[in-house]
């Protein structure tokens, strides 16, 4: 079916949205739902609404041309639909911020439920070592296709260039929308899932009704290092590295590139990701200590050092790489702590040795703002957890209105996590958007 087809006419909308009034005719007419928002949440919560209640008219508000448009660039464009959780020990591990509500949520739907979700719609996946899920397609579409065609057999109706610009509750207790192109309707349940709103945008609205707003920032980026030298080492790659900011407990393991702007990879996303509001708050200028030698100690390092001092003792420094570090980082590395690279291994002495440990595993780097490359397009706060019913995600302010997905303060590291927190808030919302109130 085409997409102009999913559409489901646009010039049909005051069909649904008008709505009657009188109590007679809300008893017989079919329930009314508006999902405001048609990304991976707003779907997800359509779809699970229209296949839970039929009679139901279903429809999907989305202010973008195209739907599902993030979905189809997550990943690189191979979306990182899930994750399999089988490194994950605390879920404080993965959702800096939420991580309570997405425990009690995930045993509705969690990853295996994904999994087995878009399986049996014919999307086929595959688990990668490091533990991301993906569509054996290794294409984003097949998971867009996926849901709007899902949506579209079932009949939910999908409205694109809406967006919403004003939501108000009627004296009936129905819910009021309006929109850019001068539409406007009212609805017996209104979930919105918009996703995140790096400047604040359309929050306001949610306040007036009186929920709480924690302030958007964005999470996820990587570090400008404005190091000269430190930048040279553009492209280098160590698979096993710690960072973490002086004087907190932040700190995250991973891989670590170096850019041509500074630092990034999953350990420096992590770190952002647990360190969003810390950053925000700094206008994202920090030291940042690497470890090089991933979660060893010190004392582990110094021990391993003095046994090079002693097994290599005639060969050149720069000839002998602990830990299989690069040779450009190596060279960089013996720079910084002022060892010629051309000085034998039994030449360090305690003065040489303590320096060269000290580099390996406090290497501090100035990050002076966030890189321009973003890896992700995630946005932490949003409607605070604390305005909605942690069970069914419904508004504790405003009767009937659900929020689901990004909107949320719920995010998460990189790694399939977020697009996950997408699936279950959208499954929970469809759930409980057709029981209440019957």
């Amino acid at each position: 079916m085409s997409m102009a087809r999913r559409d489901m006419n646009n010039d049909n909308i005051q069909d649904n949205i008008k709505g009657q009034d009188t109590a007679a005719h809300s008893r017989r007419r079919p329930l009314q739902i508006a999902i405001v928002g048609g990304g991976a949440a707003g779907f997800f919560a359509a779809i699970e609404a229209k296949s839970r209640r039929s009679d139901a008219q279903v429809t999907v508000f989305e202010r973008n041309s195209r739907p599902l448009a993030k979905v189809a660039v997550t990943g690189g464009g191979r979306c990182n639909l899930t994750n399999s959780f089988e490194e994950i020990k605390d879920l404080r591990q993965a959702y800096p911020r939420g991580h309570n509500v997405m425990k009690r949520l995930l045993r509705s739907f969690d990853h295996r439920d994904t999994w087995r979700w878009f399986e049996q719609r014919g999307v086929r996946l595959v688990t990668q070592d490091d533990q991301c899920v993906f569509p054996q397609s290794q294409d984003a579409m097949s998971i867009v296709h996926c849901l709007t065609s899902t949506a579209a057999r079932l009949g939910v109706r999908l409205l694109t260039g809406r967006r919403l610009t004003a939501l108000s509750r009627e004296a009936d207790g129905r819910l009021r929308l309006e929109f850019s192109d001068g539409s406007c309707g009212t609805f017996d349940r209104v979930a919105v899932t918009t996703g995140g709103a790096p400047r604040g945008e359309g929050l306001g609205m949610f306040a007036s009704l009186g929920h709480s707003i924690e302030p958007p920032v964005p999470s996820l980026f990587t570090l400008n290092v404005k190091d000269r030298a430190f930048q040279q080492l553009m492209g280098t790659v160590v698979e096993h590295v710690t960072v973490s900011i002086p004087s907190t407990r932040l700190r995250a393991a991973g891989a670590v590139l170096v850019t041509h702007w500074g630092i990034s990879g999953p350990a420096v996303l992590k770190l952002t990701s647990h360190g969003a509001r810390y950053l925000s708050e700094r206008q994202w200028t920090c030291d940042v200590a690497v470890n090089w030698t991933g979660e060893r100690t010190r004392a582990e390092v110094e021990e391993e050092i003095g046994a090079m001092c002693e097994g290599c003792a005639q060969r050149q420094v720069a000839n002998v790489r602990p830990y299989d570090l690069p040779s450009r980082l190596w060279l960089h590395l013996l720079d910084r702590a002022g060892i010629a690279p051309e000085r034998r291994w039994q030449e360090l002495g305690r003065k040489g040795v303590n320096r060269m440990v000290e580099t390996l595993v406090n290497y501090i780097c100035h990050a002076e703002g966030r890189g321009k490359q973003r890896e992700e397009f995630v946005t932490c706060g949003g409607v605070s957890l604390s305005s909605v019913n942690i069970n069914t995600l419904e508004s504790k302010a405003c009767p009937h209105l659900y929020f689901a997905g990004e909107v949320l303060d719920i995010d998460a590291i990189t790694g399939g996590f977020n697009l996950q927190a997408a699936w279950t808030t959208g499954y929970v919302v469809g759930q409980n958007i057709v029981n209440i109130g019957e």
